[in-house]
């Protein structure tokens, strides 16, 4: 018997002694498909490891394994323990409750772990520059409440604090007691916040809800058969909701002006532009923003000469900002606003 089939089996072996009952030798001779003779080396291989493995004696006894057994060094790998320690390191970058636990559940997991592996693990230390301390946190019980229903494709109720904000697209509370109902297709977490795509049940339209706001209530609703994310990808919707965007993943305002700076100035700043050389230190530049005072205010950071190309809402938005910009320079306040034409 090979080694590889002698490591599936002790995981076997393991995994049904984990279940709280004792385990006749021939009933784990069956299971695994060995003689008892071989059972009995097994278990002696487990014991060995550090598991404590009970036997009783008699046609009544079997084997369990005793509460509080303690764990073997862990089989990992180089880059399993390198990963271990990133990610629960990094935890503090999630926006959950959890901070301190992990860092307990990394300490115990250095214990148990061969020298040579513990030492690699406590070299990679970093800190974290995570969210703000103010910032909301999405509690642990929800995170697993909502993560489950997402799991077993069952109907979300819960109360929703509302808001708005970057991806708050769930809408507004409820207000009459009756909780909000959602079909919970995925849970995300970017940027420090944690979300759920759903379908929302009242509205009959794909929602964003933060975690953070959200109470769930129990029991769960019924069971759904999940229906298709819009474009078939939850990163490319999420991205969508975050620019403004209803269904693709693109911003809604969008628009192309030319710019008196040569193209290798301008593309180092131009996130998702697309950058033109026009030759004789000019280039043509088209982005998106969520607004068209959003956009025409990021040609102002370029601080060069500006020609709009279109759309027309794009030149109509400049010209406010030119208002606003005019009346912000005026050095007594008084005289904002005086200005024929403005508002």
């Amino acid at each position: 018997m090979t080694s590889g089939t002698t490591t599936t089996r002790l995981l076997r072996l393991l995994s049904l002694l984990q279940t709280p009952r004792d385990w006749p030798g021939p009933t784990l001779a069956d299971r695994l498909g060995v003689s008892e003779r071989t059972v009995r080396r097994d278990v002696d291989r487990l014991r060995a490891m550090g598991y404590r493995v009970h036997a009783d004696r008699g046609s009544a006894g079997g084997y369990r394994l005793e509460a509080g057994a303690e764990l073997p060094p862990l089989l990992l790998d180089d880059d399993q323990v390198t990963a271990i320690a990133v990610a629960l390191q990094a935890v503090p970058l999630l926006g959950t409750d959890v901070d301190e636990a992990a860092q307990r559940a990394l300490g115990t997991i250095r214990r148990v772990m061969p020298p040579r592996l513990r030492h690699r693990a406590q070299a990679l230390q970093f800190e974290t520059a995570g969210p703000a301390p103010t910032a909301p946190v999405a509690p642990a019980d929800v995170l697993v409440a909502v993560s489950a229903a997402v799991r077993a494709h069952e109907v979300l109720r819960f109360d929703y604090a509302g808001g708005t904000g970057v991806g708050a697209t769930a809408g507004s509370p409820t207000h009459d007691g009756r909780p909000r109902r959602a079909e919970p297709h995925h849970l995300v977490a970017t940027l420090g916040r944690w979300y759920v795509v759903a379908w929302d049940l009242d509205r009959a339209d794909w929602r964003v809800f933060r975690v953070d706001r959200m109470a769930p209530r129990t029991p769960n609703g019924p069971r759904f058969t999940p229906r298709d994310v819009p474009g078939g990808d939850v990163r490319k919707l999420l991205s969508a909701r975050f620019r403004g965007a209803t269904s693709a993943d693109a911003w809604p305002c969008r628009g192309t002006a030319v710019l008196d700076l040569p193209a290798r100035d301008v593309v180092p700043f131009a996130g998702d532009g697309v950058v033109e050389d026009l030759g004789d230190g000019r280039c043509r530049f088209t982005a998106g923003s969520w607004s068209w005072v959003a956009l025409a205010a990021s040609l102002g950071r370029f601080d060069a000469a500006v020609r709009v190309e279109g759309p027309d809402e794009l030149r109509e938005a400049c010209a406010r900002l030119a208002g606003r910009y005019e009346d912000a320079a005026r050095r007594d306040p008084r005289e904002a606003g005086t200005r024929p034409g403005t508002a």
